[in-house]
């Protein structure tokens, strides 16, 4: 049996490690998420997409309650989201986050980086936290940057630092909210390795971005947002192939005409 065969199983039967059940969130009177429900297995790796201002990046920070919402629930690894309180810092401790900056502490060294969250937040010990740092910034391929500060860095190592720290928590589950939009266009590939090789380890992944190959290639799932809903949600080949929605193949015209053009 093929560890493919396994992880679909597992995925399959289990209950969803990520729920949103009716979820609505105002800015003051703008309505910027509407009626969300969205279940994610573990394990599933999902792209959402749309338009700016659909509320994408807005859904994906309510997942480890960045933001707040004043209707609905959001239940994370079984810990209700919405009850406030310690199940905020719970669930944030499953849930790595990667976002567009890449967000490091200017001062401290990339290990520093690294190793302060599992430190503080996990109780590590230095030398346990180090090692652990170094594993992941192995595996995002910069082992070589430990000791170097962040302005010494790319953009593209920078954003593979920040995942590597995101992953020294072990989370269950990572966001990342348009990872590559910040990054000059040939930094943007060594990011997208890295997120394609966490996928193949299997990691529950939601990302917010415009890079349709990437979408196509890894996603189990594409989500299209518009407006603050979810208009469509479909497997990679049917999405692409028959969006459904008239402004999802609205969206893809334009998205993909701008990819040829460049």
């Amino acid at each position: 049996m093929t560890t493919d065969a396994v992880t679909t199983t597992t995925t399959a039967g289990a209950p969803p490690i990520i729920t949103m059940e009716g979820v609505n969130k105002w800015y003051d009177s703008f309505q910027v998420l509407t009626d969300i429900d969205l279940s994610v297995r573990a394990g599933e790796r999902i792209v959402i997409c749309g338009p700016s201002g659909s509320g994408k990046s807005t859904l994906i920070r309510c997942i480890n309650r960045l933001e707040t919402v004043q209707k609905g629930r959001i239940v994370v690894d079984g810990i209700d989201l919405t009850a406030g309180g310690k199940n905020v810092d719970a669930v944030r401790a499953e849930v790595g986050m990667v976002f567009q900056q890449f967000n490091l502490f200017p001062h401290l060294t990339i290990l520093e980086n690294c190793t302060l969250a599992p430190m503080r937040s996990r109780g590590m010990g230095k030398a346990q936290a180090e090692e652990v740092a170094m594993k992941y910034l192995t595996r995002v391929r910069i082992p070589e940057q430990a000791h170097k500060h962040p302005s010494q860095l790319s953009g593209g190592q920078q954003q593979r630092v920040a995942i590597a720290r995101a992953l020294c928590m072990a989370p269950k589950v990572m966001l990342f909210d348009e990872p590559t939009s910040a990054l000059d266009p040939e930094m943007v590939k060594e990011v997208l390795d890295t997120m394609i090789g966490l996928a193949e380890d299997g990691m529950t992944m939601l990302c917010v971005t415009h890079e349709m190959g990437f979408a196509r290639s890894v996603a189990d799932r594409v989500i299209f947002m518009a407006e603050g809903k979810i208009l469509e949600q479909a497997p990679p080949a049917q999405f692409f192939g028959q969006p459904q929605h008239e402004k999802t193949r609205q969206f893809l015209g334009q998205i993909l005409s701008s990819h040829n053009a460049h």
